[in-house]
């Protein structure tokens, strides 16, 4: 790609959308970036201005999860920026080994080389891990947190979520070229996704090494994550930013009532932490609901400041 190097700080250039390969899935409005650190050419989609408010992904997917929650923030008047993580969509790595807080160190030295010394993070899934790390370790740079389908880091354990991890195992033994489509099916989702939906955040897994990054998250990254949860290594410190967490009302294991027994009294371990919970949705809860999704976020955000 022929486009100009940024000085840190300054705003990346637009990165033409035939380069892409493969072809980046449609989504308009959103300028696609390439933000260079040390051993990372890392894609990133934006849209807006205003306020920064960073969007992590979940797993098997990409910055696209946005696609209908990213233009909902701008017109609330949010710079969105959508970051395809480390062994994800069409960011290129030279070492492509995760590790327990890979993702973290990405994501903060990102931050460094566009100049964002304090944002808004938004995360689902796998990317709720890196939220939650970048929050507990570096709460200085995060004004305030959303977390969409994964517990607060300091929620107590309990036997009857283990139901919900019934999906690990099966990603853990993830082979070179199998389908990933059950990924996104009813068991997930209150509303069958299509085919070309599936199609589009599967189209990165053709790249051996995106392929290869579902097992290793299971591997490197969710146990150790894991063990600090059950173990209550986060219940030992204290959430400074102000956080919601948010569940599909129909997630499995994660019932209402369950999730605020085991989270109990909140300000026991955060400054401000809201649940809320999104009715007819599943894990995938920003596709199933994402108007829903994006009004708590512009309404937390407003509340919090």
């Amino acid at each position: 790609m022929n486009t100009p190097e940024p000085q840190k700080g300054e705003r990346p250039a637009t990165a033409p959308t035939a380069s892409w390969s493969p072809p980046l899935p449609e989504a308009p409005g959103f300028e696609h970036v390439v933000v260079e650190t040390p051993g990372l050419r890392r894609h990133v989609a934006m849209i807006g201005d205003g306020a920064p408010v960073v969007m992590l992904h979940g797993l098997p997917q990409h910055w696209w999860e946005w696609r209908d929650v990213g233009p909902r923030l701008a017109a609330a008047g949010y710079r969105v920026i959508c970051p395809d993580q480390r062994g994800f969509g069409w960011t290129e790595a030279d070492d492509p080994r995760l590790g327990p807080e890979t993702s973290l160190h990405d994501l903060t030295a990102m931050l460094d080389e566009l100049g964002l010394d304090r944002v808004r993070v938004v995360s689902h899934d796998m990317g709720g891990i890196t939220g939650m790390q970048l929050a507990y370790a570096h709460p200085e740079r995060v004004f305030a947190a959303v977390t969409l389908a994964v517990p607060p880091g300091f929620m107590s354990f309990s036997a009857k979520l283990v139901p919900s991890l019934r999906h690990i195992p099966p990603l853990l033994r993830h082979r070179a070229g199998e389908s990933l489509r059950w990924v996104f099916g009813t068991g997930y989702t209150a509303h069958p996704m299509s085919a070309e939906t599936i199609d589009a955040y599967l189209a990165p897994t053709a790249r051996p090494e995106v392929d290869a990054a579902i097992p290793a998250v299971y591997r490197h990254v969710v146990p150790s994550v894991m063990t600090r949860l059950t173990f209550g290594a986060y219940r030992r410190q204290r959430l400074v930013p102000p956080s919601l967490f948010v569940f599909g009302d129909q997630d499995g294991a994660f019932t209402e009532d369950l999730v605020r027994r085991l989270c109990g009294d909140t300000t026991r371990y955060a400054e401000h932490a809201e649940l809320a919970f999104v009715e007819d949705a599943k894990h995938f809860v920003v596709d199933d609901q994402p108007a829903a999704v994006a009004e708590l976020i512009v309404d937390f955000f407003d509340r919090v400041g």
